[in-house]
């Protein structure tokens, strides 16, 4: 069944809340941010290879970026690179490569995976996604992965669990997408609740039928392509079509909704990287508990900061305690990292006041 089997990696995002490193032109995905030699998404790519044929390996990215996945991932079939010409959030972003897919193969199973997450456990993620290929491809079945919390996290969403179906794979009672710190922790406390982390399995056919019944508006935009998918007409079809689609994740578009969905409880040591403070968490520190990666950092009765600068910058501080300094040339960002979830916000002031220069 191993030739059925597709990955589709989602490469669309911008990253804003690691700005200013991530921008616009290169967002966080493109970055070495964990000093290894390669990408977030290389690292999404690399970990994926001995579960998928290379050729069977699908991203979806916007077109501004077209260059830098054939430059970090030059293995990849131009036919497999699917390039939107606007962004419109996670479910039409499935939605295409799920119509692009079952045109090849009628018969696919589908793993979609975001692009700039970090999984530690590789062999434990290799188990979970075979386990998880093996119920989509044997059950009319939505299968996401879930996270078991370790903290009140409200930038997550979150998956209640039910009856198990099979050995670690459970009935989905409920999401709740980002609830507040209160509802937060009496989840956690409860046992009953995991993180959802965004990678979902499914048959093709299976995500097709459920965005028909629960994301009509979007099925009959591309309805309209049937039959110039897999074809050189799909690229004029979505260059044409694909901005009218509204912009919806495939959380609240189809599994908030649909009776069949499951959860794989999973502990692969995962993290979405989506702020500075978690590439902290998971970055090597000094003896003084600071991250500096390849920048040169003197620092005096400082401690808990995380820099980055590059390579080429000397960066000195005395009495700097848990801090983000980040430098990119045009742009220098000194901020708490109890403060961060202030960046997104930065970012918006930076647009209104500059326009788009230091995005």
């Amino acid at each position: 069944m191993a030739s059925h089997r597709y990955c589709v990696i989602m490469c669309g995002g911008v990253g804003s809340r690691f700005w200013p490193y991530s921008r616009e032109n290169r967002p966080k995905q493109f970055i070495d941010f964990l000093g290894t030699g390669r990408s977030l998404l290389q690292m999404s790519y690399d970990r994926i290879l001995p579960l998928v044929p290379k050729e069977n390996i699908v991203v979806v990215t916007n077109a501004r970026y077209a260059h830098l996945i054939r430059e970090q991932l030059p293995d990849i079939d131009e036919h497999n690179i699917l390039l939107e010409p606007a962004r419109r959030n996670t479910a039409p972003c499935i939605a295409w490569a799920a119509y692009h897919i079952a045109a090849m193969d009628p018969e696919a199973s589908m793993i979609v995976t975001p692009s700039d997450h970090l999984i530690t456990g590789e062999s434990i993620f290799a188990d979970s996604v075979a386990r998880g290929f093996d119920f989509v491809e044997t059950h009319d079945a939505l299968l996401t992965l879930g996270i078991k919390p370790t903290r009140p996290e409200t930038g997550y969403g979150y998956i209640q669990i039910g009856r198990e179906e099979t050995e670690g794979i459970l009935k989905v009672k409920t999401f709740t997408e980002k609830p507040n710190a209160d509802l937060a922790k009496v989840f956690l406390d409860s046992g009953e609740f995991f993180w959802n982390a965004g990678i979902f399995l499914w048959k093709a056919s299976s995500i097709i039928e459920a965005l028909h019944r629960y994301d009509s508006d979007l099925t009959t935009l591309f309805d309209r392509g049937l039959g110039v998918f897999g074809t050189p007409g799909e690229k004029e079809f979505i260059e044409h079509n694909f901005e009218s689609c509204p912009a919806n994740s495939i959380d609240y578009a189809v599994m908030e909704k649909a009776e069949n969905v499951y959860v794989e409880c999973v502990n692969f040591g995962w993290n979405d990287l989506g702020t500075w403070s978690a590439l902290y968490d998971n970055s090597a520190k000094n003896e003084q508990a600071n991250v500096a990666g390849d920048t040169r950092v003197l620092a005096y009765e400082s401690t808990g900061n995380i820099f980055a600068a590059g390579s080429e910058k000397l960066v000195v501080v005395h009495g700097l305690n848990d801090y983000i300094i980040a430098d990119t040339g045009d742009v220098l960002l000194v901020c708490p990292k109890s403060e961060e979830q202030r960046i997104k916000q930065m970012v918006t002031d930076v647009k209104l006041t500059f326009g788009d220069t230091y995005l």
